[in-house]
Parts: structure tokens; C-alpha cells; sequence
């Protein structure tokens, strides 16, 4: 019985080790070398269903789809016990936060390792099919104790995009001279994703279809490790942690510790093999929607790592010193990184997960309640966010508190009404919510890698008060509930109010489909109810070509969710009757924006996004190198992205495009086209320049630091009679990202301004830079012949997530 016990376990091992000298190296699988070519993705994705298929220690599953329609792949990789009680150790985990009840009985710790996110990074997903085989074949004792997730190809749209390119334009063989083409990435680059998007700051917004994809394996995991892998300058070293100040108040020592700890073992490899690289420098751990970040306000130890080479590097390039720098470096010092971090996660796997657990008490959060008062069309963006992170929020009982107040900015006594919506930190999530919604987060070092503002409140204009006081739940709300409008034949008209981007996308979908609306430019009451301006008016006389006029408009109105109000008289109570010229003809829009290597990709982006994916409305990109070979007179509205430099006939052709009639829509930086023209009123506003003693050479970026503003709120006023400011109170809350500043129009209408006693109310902007802001223009019109010029100073779009922006855009579309 012994002998043939023996001869099992023998046999057994003669198997695996069989079945493991065939797994084939990355090399061996594609047919080159890895390092002498980048691959595309969809033999990335192959190769690891390749691994998956021979290894029993390797499950792959896709979880989702690009815009492109490339799948989305994650790879489980373990033990073989482990990949067996693989979900078993996902909710032992899940248990930890809270999230589900009851007591783990594993101490598996968990890596994800996420490659790609900028997609002309490209070493990174090499990379990741080396470290996959390593893992696999050669580092299989951390993987007794360990589950590593990867993701090889967090942008495959990105990626695609760089690697074709490259393909299509390198020498044979390639030249490492940084000067020639293969080292010239064209616009837009590699970088983003299919709408231009930058993945690696959309992790808490959650805007693109990477991002909620990923975000649903990641709740479902709540990895205790996750790292971010990128490149940067192909001159400089590798980067990995520990960070740079700034830290978030909410990260924990441990947390912290632990990023030396890793720090210091990939330290012991790097100089083993005398390969340079710094840490504690210029990637810091505070502006919420990173790659490091976001897992580290969820628990987990979250981290970057830098790779020199970026979309420049190419498969070779000459360095500063002198030397080249290969792609086959580029993938060694990720792989080692990489296998690194698994070799600290395995040693310290039962200190992970207990720390981990011990960082979902939100005892000691101060506030306790976020509470958000608004109309649920107001919210229903927010909640929609809440969801994509597994936030909860619920209801309770009419009461008074004392609360912080976010606009009056202080403590004041309020009455908490049964619709109001309780956002708790007593939940698994607690941390980040605070994060998210707080008025303003704790700054320690003003020099950031990124905005230092984005409290959601003020993102998504909601009234916020903050309360140390618990309060009930009662109920949960529902937000799901898809609007079912009546007929009603006798109607002389329909009535849609207008304060959201849901109430664009309705009547951009009412003009492409032929109907005649108008807007209220004043407000009025019908049958006891009050009308802001704005209001949509759809009459059924000026439809009657129409057919089926009733059944076709509450076809639309119910496939846009809009609420619609039938209207029995045109006979108003107070103000103007619905035959008024007050009452102002909406002409269906042909839109055009400029797009090109003279204008920023990301900003272009922000616009094609939300032209395709929230107004649904047709949308005409134009070269702005064809500029001069595009008829401008077919367009109604021609959008210049932050970035646009117009050359002195591009200049003229859009200038006599809004003297024929049309709207140029002019966005940031794009404003300088026009300023101190003499055709347009537009006037930069001249800093003050001080005499003062010339700083030493260490000091020269800290008192440059001054000048800037990164990121940072301000309240301002807004003309809300002008149809501009439609759908908005007399108060809007702006990202300001620029220190640049405009003098309010003296011949045209200054439709939002920050006030004299104007002030940041979040986030840094420094001290000089902060004097140039009172009196200063924020949105403005300017008449030009027969159309006008929309002067937007901070970008209502900014990376989709400013929601309360974008009913400004909406208006200058369709309601100028």
C-alpha cells in the first residue's frame, strides 16, 4: 500500500513537471522574442488563455468590452488549492471590510497588479505576460499563501493604437536616435482611450466603460495590494514607492510602512543589478481618481510604478548619458518590481489581512453624516455614482441637527426632512466617502501631482451639510424608476423643465427627430405651478406635420426618461402666455469642433464624449489641419477645445464664421485667440508684478507655486436671465484649473464672474495667483456681426465628472 502511495505521489510530480516544462514562454508563443517587437493585444490576450488552459494554477476570465470592442481580460493566478477555493477566499475577504457579514477563516493575501493604463506605456503589458509564465513557472512558493490578479491591458483601445502606429512606422531595424519618426508618437497618441480619456485619473469618477467594468471585479475583490504600472521621461530613473507628500489625512501608518517595506526589497534587486531609480518624489498620494490612490482609500496599499521609456522610447533609445535604453530593459525592471511585490505580499500575507480589516473601522471619522438636499432629477447622477462604488445612502426621519453648511461655510442648525438623502461613513466604504465628499481635504504640501479640489457636493451643485450626529436609516431609496408619461389628446401643448443634462438629451432628441420647440426666456406659472426660464415648450399647432403627434413626442419623452407636463390652455397665470415672443424658436444645431494636434486631446475628448454618450446629438470633428478646406457655413455652432491655436488663417475663418452668423463655443486656453484683439472685447487681466529679493535656486519652484492654481473651487455669480445660465441658481461652484484670468467683457455680457470678495473655498491656489481672480470673467457672450463668441474661462467638461458644468455647455449649444 506504501509502495503504491509512493508511486502516486511520484508519478504525480513526474506529471507537473511535464505539464510545466511545456508551458511555453512568452517567446516561445509568439514567435519572437519578447522585447524585439510590441505585441498586439489580442495575441496579449492569447497568450494568457494559452497559460490559463495549461496551468492549473491560472484561470483567466474577461469582464468586459472596450468602445473598440477588444475584450477586457483578468487573470487569477495561485496555488492550485488556492484557484479551487478561489471564491471561498474572495468573500473570507469580503468579510474583512464589513461588506459581508461574518468571520474570514483564510489569511490568503491578494495582489492585483494592473498594466497599461496609458496605452503608449507599452513595456508595461510585455511586462505582464513575462511576470504571468515567472509566476507560474518559477515562483510558485509565494503563491501558496497568495492569489495575484493581473490585469494586462487596463487600455487595449490605447494600446492598439500606439502599437500599430509604432508597427506601421518603425526603421528595420529600428533607429534609437530620439530625433526620427518611430520616436514622434502623432496626436492624439497612445495615451488615452477611445474617447481620449485619461484612464488613470478616472478611477473614482468612473466616466468610461474601462473604468465601471473594472470597478465591478474590483468590489468584488478588495485586493490588499494594487499597482499601477506606467512610464514616464525615457531620462529618467524607475520610480516606486515609498510616495511624496502630500498624503492623504486618511492613510493610515500602516499603510505607509508598508510602502517602504516594498520599497526597500525592490531596492535590494534594483541595486543588485545596478539599475538607477528614486522614490519619495513627485508622485503623491492625495487627488482621489488614481491608479494608487483610489485602492488605497478602499484599504488597500496602493502604488505606482514609473518605468523610463514612455511613447517616445520606441524599442530602443539613446538616454542623456549617452546609452540606450531597450524595451528589453524596460520589461526586466517591471517584471522584477512586479515579482517583488508579490515576494513582500507572500512573506507578510496574515499582516495584510489583518491590517486590512482593521482599516474598515471608521470609528474614528468626526463626521458621521453627509446629507444632500435636492430634487432626485438633481441627484440622480450622484446616485448613479454612489452605485458604480457600492456606496450606500438612504433616507430617515424628520429631524433637527447641527451641520456644517457647504455654501454658507459654518456650523448652523438645519431640519433634516424624510426626502432628504443621508450619505453615512458607518459602512465598509466610510474612508472614501469622506474623501469624496468632504468640503475640502487637508493639504500638507501644496506642490501636487493634480487637482487639489473635487469635493463631489460641489462637483454635482447639491445643497451638502456635514453632521457629527447618527442618524436612522428609515428606507432606501429607489432611483431606478423609469418615467411612463400619459397621453392627452386635448393638450395644446407639453411642458419639460430644464436644469439637466437627461433634459438636453430629450430635446436633442426631439430636434432629430423634426419637432418644433421653444424656450421660456422669463419664468411663469401655470395651474399653480411655478416655471423657471428655460423651461421647454413643445406646442402641438407648430407640429402638425407631425404625425401621430402625441404618440411620437411620449415615445421620445419615455425613452429619455423626461417628465412631461400636458398643458390644457396657453393661457399662463403669470407671466407670458405660450404664443409670446418671449417664447423663443429652437432651430435644430449642426455642430462642428476642432480637433487635431493643435488642440489638447483630452479636452477634444471631453467633448466628443459627451456629445456621443450623454447628448446622443450628431457631432462633426473637423482636422484643424483641413480647417482651411471645411465649409464653416454649414455648421451652426463650431466648439474650440482647450489647447486650439489658431494660425493667422485659421483665425480668420472662424472670426468671419461668427460675423455669418454662427456660435463659436471657445474653451480655457483657447480664450487667448481672441484676447487683446482689437475685433473683441476680451481682455487679459494683467498680473501685478512685486519688486522683491530673487529666491535662492532651491526656493525658485515654491515661490512659483505662488502663481499657480491647481485644482482649486471658487464660488461665482451667474447672470441666470441670460439663457446661458439657464437651469442654475445665482450661484455656481467652478473648477478653476489655471491661474490665467480675463477682465469682464465691456461690450458684451459677462454671464458668470467671480465677485470682489471672490476666494477659493477648496483646494490650493497660491497666494498671488489668488489676487488676479476678484472681478475676473468666468463665462461670457460677445456679439460678432450677425453670431457671437462664448467665452468659457474653466472648463464646464473637465474629465466628465463636473456634472454641474454641463448644463452650461447644453445652453450655449442649443439655447444661443
Amino acid at each position: 500500500m506504501k509502495k503504491n502511495l509512493v508511486l502516486i505521489i511520484v508519478l504525480a510530480f513526474i506529471t507537473f513537471s511535464i505539464k510545466a516544462q511545456k508551458i511555453q514562454s512568452p517567446s516561445q508563443f509568439l514567435g519572437y522574442e519578447l522585447g524585439t517587437a510590441f505585441t498586439r493585444n489580442y495575441k496579449v490576450v492569447d497568450y494568457f488563455k494559452y497559460i490559463s488552459a495549461n496551468s492549473s494554477k491560472v484561470i483567466v476570465k474577461k469582464y468586459g468590452i472596450t468602445n473598440e470592442n477588444r475584450p477586457l481580460i483578468i487573470s487569477y493566478i495561485s496555488s492550485e488549492e488556492n484557484i479551487k477555493n478561489l471564491d471561498k477566499i474572495r468573500t473570507d475577504n469580503l468579510k474583512r471590510t464589513g461588506i459581508l457579514n461574518g468571520e474570514p477563516t483564510t489569511n490568503i493575501g491578494i495582489v492585483w497588479l494592473s498594466y497599461n493604463v496609458h496605452g503608449n506605456e507599452a513595456s508595461a503589458t510585455e511586462a505582464a505576460m513575462l511576470t504571468l509564465y515567472k509566476l507560474v513557472t518559477t515562483s510558485t512558493n509565494w503563491l501558496n499563501n497568495t492569489v495575484v490578479i493581473i490585469d494586462p491591458s487596463v487600455n487595449p483601445d490605447g494600446r492598439d493604437r500606439y502599437v500599430n502606429w509604432y508597427n506601421q512606422t518603425k526603421s528595420t531595424p529600428y533607429n534609437s536616435n530620439p530625433n526620427v519618426t518611430e520616436h514622434q508618437e502623432p496626436w492624439p497618441s497612445g495615451r488615452p482611450n477611445h474617447y481620449l480619456f485619461d484612464l488613470n485619473r478616472d478611477w473614482a469618477w468612473a466616466t468610461q466603460v474601462e473604468t465601471q467594468q473594472r470597478l465591478k471585479v474590483y468590489n468584488n475583490w478588495m485586493p490588499h495590494v494594487h499597482v499601477d504600472f506606467h512610464e514616464q521621461g525615457y531620462n529618467s530613473p524607475y520610480y516606486f514607492p515609498p510616495a511624496a507628500e502630500p498624503f492623504h489625512e486618511i492613510i493610515t501608518n500602516w499603510q505607509r510602512d508598508f510602502q517602504i517595506e516594498i520599497g526597500k526589497n525592490h531596492a535590494k534587486y534594483f541595486d543588485k543589478e545596478g539599475w538607477r531609480y528614486f522614490t519619495k518624489e513627485s508622485f503623491d498620494l492625495f487627488y482621489p481618481s488614481y491608479g494608487d490612490t483610489y485602492p488605497t482609500y478602499m484599504g488597500a496599499i496602493g502604488m505606482t510604478y514609473e518605468q523610463a521609456g514612455h511613447g517616445k522610447a520606441g524599442l530602443g533609445i539613446i538616454t542623456e548619458n549617452g546609452q540606450e535604453l531597450t524595451l528589453f530593459d524596460r520589461i526586466a525592471h517591471h517584471t522584477t518590481a512586479g515579482l517583488s511585490t508579490v515576494e513582500v505580499a507572500s512573506k507578510n500575507a496574515k499582516k495584510l489581512t489583518s491590517e486590512f480589516k482593521n482599516y474598515f473601522n471608521n470609528s474614528s471619522i468626526k463626521t458621521k453624516n453627509y446629507i444632500l438636499k435636492a430634487n432626485l432629477n438633481k441627484l440622480e447622477p450622484l446616485f448613479k455614482l454612489l452605485t458604480k462604488h457600492e456606496i450606500t445612502y438612504f433616507t430617515t426621519e424628520s429631524t433637527k441637527v447641527k451641520a456644517y453648511d457647504y455654501q454658507l461655510e459654518k456650523n448652523r442648525s438645519i431640519e433634516i426632512f424624510s426626502n432628504d438623502i443621508i450619505i453615512p461613513t458607518n459602512q465598509p466604504k466610510g474612508k472614501m466617502v469622506k474623501v469624496l465628499f468632504e468640503p475640502e481635504a487637508k493639504l500638507v504640501d501644496s506642490v501636487t501631482y493634480d487637482i487639489t479640489a473635487w469635493s463631489l457636493p460641489y462637483a454635482y451643485g447639491i445643497d451638502c451639510y456635514s453632521t457629527e450626529v447618527e442618524l436612522n436609516k428609515v428606507s432606501i431609496l429607489s432611483i431606478n424608476k423609469n418615467i411612463k408619461n400619459n397621453l392627452n389628446s386635448k393638450a395644446t401643448a407639453y411642458i419639460k423643465t430644464w436644469n439637466t443634462t437627461k433634459d438636453a438629451l430629450f430635446l436633442g432628441n426631439l430636434l432629430k427627430n423634426g419637432f418644433n420647440v421653444r424656450f421660456s426666456n422669463s419664468k411663469f406659472s401655470l395651474n399653480g405651478k411655478n416655471y423657471d426660464q428655460g423651461t421647454l415648450i413643445i406646442n402641438r399647432s407648430e407640429n402638425i406635420r407631425i404625425d401621430n403627434f402625441d404618440k411620437e413626442l411620449l415615445k421620445i419623452a419615455n425613452n429619455s426618461n423626461a417628465k412631461l407636463t400636458a398643458a390644457l390652455t396657453g393661457f399662463v397665470d403669470k407671466g407670458n402666455d405660450f404664443g409670446s415672443s418671449n417664447y423663443q424658436l429652437i432651430k435644430p444645431k449642426k455642430v462642428a469642433v476642432i480637433g487635431g494636434k493643435s488642440t489638447s486631446s483630452l479636452s477634444f475628448g471631453e467633448i466628443w464624449h459627451y456629445f456621443e454618450t450623454q447628448l446622443k446629438y450628431p457631432l462633426n470633428v473637423l482636422n484643424s489641419n483641413n480647417l482651411a478646406y471645411s465649409n464653416l457655413s454649414s455648421y451652426n455652432v463650431l466648439i474650440l477645445p482647450n489647447g486650439f491655436r489658431a494660425n493667422e488663417k485659421q483665425f480668420k475663418l472662424i472670426t468671419e464664421f461668427a460675423k455669418n452668423g454662427g456660435t463659436l463655443i471657445s474653451i480655457g486656453s483657447s480664450l487667448s485667440n481672441f484676447a487683446d484683439k482689437k475685433e473683441f472685447s476680451l481682455k487679459l487681466k494683467k498680473k501685478e508684478i512685486k519688486k522683491e529679493v530673487t529666491p535662492t535656486y532651491n526656493e525658485q519652484y515654491r515661490t512659483q507655486i505662488e502663481h499657480m492654481i491647481t485644482g482649486s473651487i471658487f464660488n461665482s455669480t451667474i447672470d441666470n436671465t441670460h439663457p446661458l445660465g439657464f437651469g442654475y441658481s445665482n450661484n455656481y461652484n467652478s473648477l478653476k484649473l489655471s491661474s490665467k484670468s480675463y477682465q469682464l467683457l465691456e461690450n458684451g455680457i459677462n454671464i458668470g464672474y467671480f465677485s470682489e470678495n471672490t476666494r477659493n473655498i477648496s483646494g490650493f491656489a497660491g497666494s498671488e495667483a489668488l489676487k488676479n481672480i476678484p472681478n475676473s470673467l468666468l463665462f461670457g457672450s460677445e456679439y460678432i456681426g450677425n453670431g457671437n463668441v462664448i467665452y468659457m474661462v474653466d472648463n464646464p467638461l473637465f474629465r466628465s465628472f463636473w456634472e454641474n458644468g454641463k448644463m452650461f455647455f447644453a445652453n450655449a449649444i442649443f439655447l444661443n
